[in-house]
């Protein structure tokens, strides 16, 4: 199957509420990006990485959409903006994506805090997992997590992701590389069956 062209947006229809969307994001998303960003930094910076040479680089809120559509449009990331009843509520993005032998990517995702506990990650990735392994031709989706981040263990636990280990020192946060837990999916797990109805038939 070949790639899918960015970009696409994806109506998330699974009978469920509230209405979640996964599309592009846009330039006229910057100040209710931020202020997401702003409101849930404490929230989210103990789960995100970290540049180990401590330098930060700044391109600015339009530098920063632009090199999300230009990766997107050269098939090596899929980058979703979460929105939740018409307001941003996070990201979702599929990035590492390989092509040849190997059809694989990785899927990381976030959401504000006022967001959590309500599944709105959970459809995210299972949306994210649907997309992958169907209209986008991949056939394995992993996701790593960090051993304290309960809160994503629980969604890849939702979904059945499968475990495969740790990886030691895999991702650098926080000041220090961390371990991670890996879990993956591929196209056979799923025989057909949306994420989100094997979890639902699962549960």
């Amino acid at each position: 199957m070949s790639a899918a062209r960015w970009p696409v947006s994806l109506q998330v229809v699974d009978g469920m509420s509230p209405h979640l969307v996964l599309r592009p994001l846009h330039r006229r998303d910057q100040s209710a990006w931020e202020a997401l960003r702003r409101d849930n930094a404490a929230y989210l910076s103990r789960w995100e990485p970290t540049p180990p040479d401590g330098v930060v680089l700044r391109t600015g809120f339009g530098g920063y959409v632009r090199a999300l559509n230009r990766d997107a449009r050269a098939g090596t990331i899929v980058p979703f903006a979460v929105e939740v009843d018409g307001e941003l509520a996070g990201q979702a993005h599929l990035f590492g994506v390989m092509r040849g032998s190997l059809l694989s990517g990785a899927a990381g995702y976030w959401v504000g805090q006022r967001f959590a506990g309500q599944g709105v990650a959970t459809r995210a990735l299972a949306a994210l997992v649907d997309y992958a392994l169907g209209p986008l031709g991949l056939h394995r989706v992993e996701v790593n997590i960090r051993p304290e981040n309960e809160a994503s263990l629980a969604v890849v636990a939702h979904l059945r992701l499968r475990e495969e280990g740790v990886r030691e020192r895999y991702l650098h946060i926080e000041g220090e590389w961390r371990d991670h837990r890996a879990f993956a999916i591929t196209a056979e797990e799923l025989a057909g069956q949306p994420a989100i109805q094997r979890w639902r038939a699962l549960s």
